[in-house]
C-alpha cells in the first residue's frame, strides 16, 4: 500500500482563466451572479475530479476562492468592518468583492482593505481589519458547503482553512496597527475553529487542515503562547472524530517543532524545499509524537521543474527513521504554479518534458508515494525513475563562455554611483527644472482591447511590422498629448507595445523561454504569466530604446524611460535550479546595465528601473535577510545604474510589502527617487521613512489603483498633508500606487486630474 498523498491546495482561476473572466464579465454587468456561481462550481468539480484520477487520497476544498482565501476567512469569523455591513448588499459576494477591491456606487463609496503579498510570493492577500466592536463569530457555511458539493460527487475531501495562529498575526485593527491579543479575542477566534473542527466531524470529514505559514517566521514575545493558547481550546474539539492536520510552508519551523509535537496534532506538515535541513534537524532532535502522521512537503509548489524523485526519496527514508507514519504532499497549496503543461504546444517535447505545472505535479505526488514504498529491486526496475532521473544528468543546458567572462571581470567600482546622491540630486533639480511636489506616473498606462488586438494581429501576422509602429506611435502621441493636457510634470510613454513587464524584457534576453497559457494568480482576478529562465542571460538587442527615444522626441515635458530591475525579473520568473539566484540575478543586472545606458544615450534624462518584487523574496527569518539575499540584491540593483551621468535621474518602484523593516537597504539601492506602494497600507511606511532619515526621494502612492474608484481631489490633497507631515517636501513626489495597464480609461484620466490639481493646489498654498 502506498503511502498516503495529500494536495495542500489547487489552483482555483481554471485551466483557461474561466474564474477570472466570468467574475470580470459580471464586474462590467456582462454576466450575473448565478453565471458566475454556476463556473465556480464547474471549475471546483473538474479539479477535484483530476486530483481523484491521479489517486490523491486527501484532496483539498474550501481551496477554492471567488479573491482571496484570507478574504474568505476573515468573513467565516464575521471581521467584516461596519463600512462594508452598511453598503447593506443582498449577497454576501458583492460584500466581499467590496472588500476585495472598494465600491463606488448607489449605495457609498469604501475603499478596499490593504494588501500585501504572502509571504515570499507574488500572490496578494487582503489584509483583515478586526474592530473594536467586532463580534467574532462562525459567519456564513462557505467551507461546509463546499465540502457536501464535493461528498455529492463521492469525493470525500480534506477541507482547508487559515489557521487562527496566521489569521491573527497577519490581521490589523482600524488603524492598521498589530493587535493587542487579549483574551477575549483569542478565546473568540478559538471558539470559532473548535465550532468548525465540531461540523466537520458531524459531516463526515477524517481530516481538516489548518494553514499556519506564519509559524515559518522567527517567533517574537509571546507568539509561541499566542499559539499554545489557541490550540489548547481548539484540538479537544475533535473528541476523536476528526483529526487535525498543521500545515506549515514557505520555511522551517525549528524553534517551535518541539511545542507543536506535544501538543499532539494529528499531522504536522513540514516543507522539505524550504527550509529543509532545519525541519529535518528538529525531527531527529524531537521526534514524532506517537500517533502523529508527517506530511513530507516534498513536491515544491512554488516551481515548475520536474521533481528530483532521488532527492524526495531521500528526504522520506529520513523521516522513516523516525517514524513509519509519513504522507506525501505537496510542499505548499499549488496555487503558486500554472494550472497545466496541457496546451503548451510551442515548448519542445524536450524542453517541456523538464516541466511539471499543477496537474503534473499530481502524478510526482503518487509516482514518488508508490516508489518511497518500493523495495531497492523494485526501484532499479522502475521506469519512473530511470526517466526522472534522466533529467538530471547535467546536460540540459550549455554555459555561455561571454556571460561568464562579462561576471569575472566585474570590480567593486562597477556597483558604485559617483557623485554621492545629495550632489546628484542638486545637479539634478538644475537640470530637469521641476516644480516642488512634482506629478509622474508609474509608467503603463490602460491595455485596451483595441491594444491587445493590434498585439494579437501582429503576432499571428495579420498585420506588418510597420502598420503595427504606427498603430503604437498613435497610442503613445494620444497619450502623451492627454498627459500634457492634465498638467503632468513627469511623463510616460504608455508601454502599449508591452504585454507584461516581465516577459516583454524576457523576449528580448537570451536564455529566456515563453508559455502560452501558464497563468498564476497574483491577486483577485489578476493573473501574471512568468516567463521561464532557462539558460545563461545576455542582452540580445536594445529593447526599450526605440519607443522611449520616439516618445522624448514628441514633447519638450522630461520623459521618463521604463525598465524592469533584474531582481523583479528573477522574482516574478521561474529561476533555474542548477545554478544559483545570486548568479542569475547579476547575470541580469549586467544586460539591463546595458540597457541604462544606452537609453542615456538616447538623450532620456529620467530612468525608472522597476523593482516591484524586491521584497517579495526576502527571506522570511531575519538572521538570513543579508546573508542570503540583501547582501547580494542590492548591490545588483547598483550595478544596473552605477555608470550613469549624475545629472541622469533614477527612478525604482515597489509594490504592495513591508517595507518598514528593510527601509535603510532599499536607501542604500541608490536610486534618486523610488514610488512605493503605500496607498492600501495607510502611508504606514511614512514612520520608516521619516525614522529612518531616508535620503532617497519619494513618492507614496498617493491612490490605490487596484480599486475601479475614482479618489476624490480633497481627498488626494489630505493624503499629501499627511505625506509632508513626514517627508521634507523637496523630496516628495506625487504619483499613483502603481501602474495604471489594469485600470479603465473612464477611471484612469479623472483620477489623475484629481492628482494633479491636488498636487498642484497644496504647491500653491506652501509657497505663499
Amino acid at each position: 500500500m502506498p503511502a498516503l498523498t495529500s494536495v495542500s491546495g489547487f489552483p482555483r482561476i481554471g485551466q483557461n482563466r474561466e474564474l477570472k473572466k466570468i467574475i470580470e464579465a459580471y464586474w462590467k454587468g456582462a454576466a450575473s451572479l448565478d453565471e458566475v456561481r454556476g463556473t465556480a462550481k464547474e471549475l471546483r468539480a473538474k479539479h477535484w475530479k483530476l486530483q481523484a484520477q491521479a489517486g490523491v487520497d486527501l484532496i483539498p476544498s474550501n481551496d477554492f476562492s471567488y479573491y482571496d482565501q484570507m478574504l474568505d476567512t476573515a468573513i467565516l469569523l464575521n471581521v467584516i468592518p461596519q463600512r462594508y455591513k452598511r453598503l447593506a448588499f443582498t449577497n454576501p459576494e458583492e460584500t466581499l468583492f467590496a472588500m476585495g477591491r472598494g465600491y463606488q456606487g448607489d449605495k457609498g463609496d469604501v475603499t478596499a482593505l490593504p494588501m500585501k503579498k504572502w509571504f515570499t510570493t507574488n500572490y496578494h492577500y487582503i489584509v483583515p481589519e478586526i474592530e473594536e466592536n467586532t463580534e467574532i463569530r462562525l459567519n456564513g457555511t462557505k467551507p461546509f458547503d463546499e465540502f457536501n458539493e464535493a461528498k455529492a460527487r463521492g469525493i470525500l475531501t480534506k477541507p482547508v482553512l487559515i489557521g487562527p495562529y496566521t489569521f491573527l498575526k497577519l490581521a490589523r485593527n482600524a488603524q492598521a496597527e498589530e493587535l493587542t491579543y487579549d483574551k477575549g479575542l483569542v478565546n473568540a477566534v478559538a471558539a470559532v475553529y473548535a465550532e468548525v473542527i465540531k461540523r466537520f466531524a458531524a459531516l463526515g470529514a477524517q481530516w481538516l487542515q489548518l494553514d499556519e505559514p506564519y509559524l515559518v517566521l522567527d517567533k517574537e514575545d509571546g507568539d509561541v503562547s499566542l499559539f499554545k493558547s489557541l490550540y489548547a481550546k481548539i484540538l479537544p474539539a475533535r473528541e476523536d472524530k476528526i483529526k487535525v492536520l498543521l500545515n506549515t510552508y514557505f520555511g522551517h519551523i525549528a524553534d517551535v517543532y518541539e511545542t507543536v509535537n506535544l501538543l499532539g496534532f494529528d499531522g504536522i506538515g513540514l516543507d522539505l524545499n524550504e527550509g529543509k535541513d532545519e525541519n529535518l534537524a528538529a525531527v531527529e532532535k524531537y521526534g514524532v509524537a506517537e500517533n502523529t502522521t508527517l506530511f513530507a512537503g516534498v513536491v515544491n509548489g512554488r516551481n515548475i521543474w520536474r521533481n528530483n524523485y532521488a532527492v524526495s526519496l531521500g528526504l522520506i527514508d529520513a523521516l522513516r527513521q523516525k517514524t513509519d507514519n509519513v504522507a506525501v504532499s505537496t510542499a505548499s497549496s499549488l496555487l503558486h504554479v500554472p494550472f497545466s503543461t496541457e496546451g503548451e504546444t510551442a515548448l519542445d517535447p524536450a524542453v517541456l518534458k523538464h516541466f511539471a505545472f499543477a496537474v503534473e505535479k499530481l502524478t510526482e505526488l503518487k509516482e514518488i508515494a508508490v516508489l518511497a514504498d518500493s523495495d531497492e529491486d523494485a526501484k532499479k526496475a522502475s521506469a519512473d525513475l530511470a526517466a526522472n532521473q534522466a533529467l538530471f544528468d547535467g546536460t540540459r543546458v550549455a554555459a555561455d563562455p561571454a556571460v561568464a567572462e562579462r561576471i569575472a571581470k566585474l570590480t567593486d567600482a562597477d556597483f558604485v554611483r559617483q557623485p554621492a546622491r545629495a550632489e546628484r540630486q542638486k545637479e539634478q533639480r538644475v537640470a530637469l527644472g521641476l516644480p516642488l511636489l512634482p506629478t509622474t506616473t508609474i509608467g503603463s498606462f490602460p491595455q485596451t482591447k483595441e491594444i491587445r488586438a493590434e498585439r494579437a494581429k501582429l503576432r499571428k501576422g495579420e498585420i506588418t511590422k510597420a502598420e503595427y509602429d504606427e498603430f503604437m506611435k498613435a497610442q503613445i502621441d494620444a497619450c502623451i498629448r492627454h498627459q500634457e493636457q492634465i498638467g503632468l510634470d513627469v511623463l510616460v510613454h504608455g508601454e502599449f507595445e508591452r504585454n507584461d513587464m516581465v516577459e516583454y524584457f524576457g523576449q528580448n534576453l537570451n536564455g529566456f523561454l515563453f508559455t502560452k497559457n501558464a497563468w498564476v494568480q497574483s491577486y483577485g482576478t489578476r493573473c501574471v504569466k512568468p516567463p521561464i529562465v532557462w539558460g545563461d542571460v545576455s542582452r540580445a538587442n536594445p529593447i526599450t530604446v526605440e519607443w522611449s527615444a520616439y516618445a522624448q522626441s514628441r514633447t519638450n515635458h522630461v520623459m521618463k524611460g521604463m525598465l524592469t530591475g533584474p531582481v523583479t525579473i528573477l522574482n516574478w520568473s521561474w529561476p533555474r535550479e542548477d545554478i544559483t539566484h545570486e548568479q542569475q540575478t547579476q547575470q541580469l543586472a549586467l544586460a539591463i546595465r546595458d540597457e541604462v545606458l544606452d537609453l542615456e544615450a538616447a538623450g532620456i534624462k529620467v530612468i525608472q528601473i522597476d523593482e516591484a518584487a524586491l521584497r517579495e523574496k526576502l527571506p522570511l527569518r531575519k538572521t538570513d535577510w543579508h546573508a542570503k539575499y540583501l547582501d547580494w540584491a542590492i548591490p545588483a540593483f547598483r550595478l544596473v545604474h552605477s555608470a550613469v551621468k549624475p545629472t541622469t535621474q533614477i527612478h525604482t518602484h515597489m509594490c504592495y510589502s513591508e517595507f518598514n523593516d528593510i527601509i535603510r537597504d532599499i536607501d542604500a539601492m541608490d536610486a534618486d527617487v523610488i514610488s512605493f506602494e503605500a496607498s492600501r497600507g495607510d502611508l504606514v511606511v511614512l514612520d520608516a521613512i521619516h525614522d529612518a532619515h531616508f535620503e532617497t526621494e519619494a513618492g507614496p502612492g498617493v491612490y490605490d489603483i487596484h480599486s475601479p474608484r475614482i479618489p476624490g481631489g480633497q481627498e488626494i490633497e489630505d493624503r499629501i498633508y499627511e505625506i509632508l507631515k513626514k517627508m521634507d517636501i523637496e523630496k516628495v513626489w506625487i504619483n499613483p500606487d502603481c501602474g495604471l495597464k489594469t485600470r479603465g480609461n473612464a477611471e484612469t484620466w479623472p483620477s489623475l486630474e484629481h492628482m494633479v490639481a491636488a498636487a498642484k493646489a497644496v504647491r500653491a498654498k506652501i509657497t505663499k
